[in-house]
């Protein structure tokens, strides 16, 4: 798909895509670079089909700590809703 659609960002995605296994926070990544230039709709349209496991919720708060981050600002970064981020502190913390 990137080769075929976005021939100019397979550069930045190749180091990402040269991993023998993909995470989901890879994947998030991936998105991140291709999606740059996609509309509000388009985005605002995307986030509400992602979904995460266990694994990614805790790498994402693991990154709220390690980069001393609020909830608000955590939101903000990966494009969630405050409210999930809290959800997700209340199952997990």
């Amino acid at each position: 798909m990137i080769r075929i659609k976005y021939p100019e960002k397979a550069g930045l995605c190749q180091k990402i895509l040269s991993k023998k296994t993909l995470e989901l926070m890879d994947i998030i990544r991936l998105n991140t670079i291709i999606a740059e230039s996609g509309s509000a709709e388009n985005v605002s349209y995307n986030q509400k089909l992602k979904s995460y496991d266990k694994r990614a919720i805790l790498q994402i708060l693991d990154h709220q700590k390690k980069h001393q981050m609020n909830n608000s600002q955590l939101a903000a970064h990966f494009k969630l809703s405050r409210n999930t981020v809290a959800k997700w502190k209340k199952m997990f913390y």
